[in-house]
């Protein structure tokens, strides 16, 4: 299988690339290397997979002196010709997007990054699927999509239609463009709503990494909502084995779904939607207090209302996930969090 990754010099598509590679398909990763975060980050990620930065040619492939069956194109989404071109060239299989401007609170202040990189990106990759007959294109969507909605465990049969931030409507665009896809080209598509994702090599604007960072430095952590969140924080490699799963079954249009009375996340045409999450909500402060006790080091609180665009809770149920890919996330919080603070304090020598 040929398969393009976007967003290969990000956390969870790094994992990804090295996860198919590794079971032999071929990869190519695509990403902007924008500089939302730490650059150096990006570029020690693409050096794990066998990528020089110093090679990297904007609109060119470099190849991986680690991975023989993977190359590395840095490319923006929103470059709508050197996307057409690569997908010319490249006759791809499948297609999975994790590349998008991430973050809710950054979205208060630069709604303008999501449009582009979000909205007008992701339809440059649809109309690149349409036109060179990909067999799956599998996106990364989010919890977000959830809003306003309180009933927990969040089911994809759940309305979406109240997004509370401006990465969650882009996100919720991205479903509705896909299904347009799907049912006017026969497209097949799969949204992967992700819910808190953490581990080595994660994003240093999410909270592990940032609480972590602060406590070592003996610095105060933000604690928001006075501690009294709930995230369904979901490990990596956890969310990367749903992701293969999920690219190998495309799903498949039901003629007899009924849009008044099916599932939301269902169609007549070949679309769906899946959560890939834990399953186990874990408060705030519980969270931080199993970051003290794998550091040995109490942090200094600093506790704070809840942030515009935050939402208090986030509870997965995988229901459909279990039942037709016959896959549930398990990783412990415990286990994950001492992992990525193994990870952390290797890379960052601290």
């Amino acid at each position: 299988m040929k398969v393009l990754i976007t967003g290969t010099a990000g956390f969870i598509g790094m994992h990804l690339a090295e996860k198919l590679l590794e079971r032999g398909d071929e990869v190519v990763g695509l990403d902007s290397i924008n500089d939302y975060y730490e650059v150096q980050l990006k570029y020690d990620r693409l050096r794990k997979t066998g990528i020089d930065p110093a090679s990297i040619d904007y609109g060119n492939l470099v190849s991986s002196e680690k991975y023989p069956g993977y190359r590395f194109i840095q490319l923006q989404l929103e470059d709508k010709e050197g996307v057409m071109k690569l997908f010319a060239e490249q006759k791809f299989d499948k297609v999975v997007n994790l590349a998008a401007q991430a973050g809710v609170r950054y979205s208060l202040t630069n709604p303008d990054a999501y449009i582009q990189a979000n909205i007008v990106g992701f339809l440059n990759l649809l109309e690149a699927c349409r036109h060179h007959q990909i067999k799956h294109l599998a996106y990364a969507s989010s919890s977000s999509v959830y809003g306003t909605n309180t009933h927990m465990p969040f089911s994809t049969a759940h309305n979406v239609d109240h997004p509370v931030s401006l990465y969650a409507a882009s996100k919720k665009s991205n479903e509705l463009m896909a299904h347009t896809y799907s049912h006017l080209f026969g497209l097949p598509t799969t949204g992967l709503r992700f819910f808190t994702v953490y581990g080595p090599w994660g994003r240093p604007d999410m909270a592990l990494f940032l609480f972590t960072k602060a406590i070592l430095e003996d610095k105060p952590i933000q604690v928001f909502n006075f501690g009294e969140m709930k995230r369904d924080f979901t490990y990596v490699d956890d969310i990367v084995e749903g992701v293969v799963r999920i690219v190998d079954r495309p799903p498949v249009a039901d003629p007899t779904w009924d849009p008044d009375t099916g599932d939301a996340s269902k169609s007549k045409a070949p679309y769906t939607v899946y959560n890939i999450g834990n399953s186990n909500p874990v408060r705030l402060m519980d969270f931080i207090q199993a970051i003290e006790e794998s550091l040995g080091k109490e942090a200094k609180k600093e506790m704070l209302p809840i942030q515009p665009g935050d939402v208090p809770a986030t509870f997965a149920d995988t229901t459909p996930l279990e039942k037709e890919i016959g896959y549930k996330p398990a990783t412990s919080v415990s286990d994950g969090i001492q992992r990525f603070i193994d990870w952390y304090r290797e890379y960052y020598n601290a």
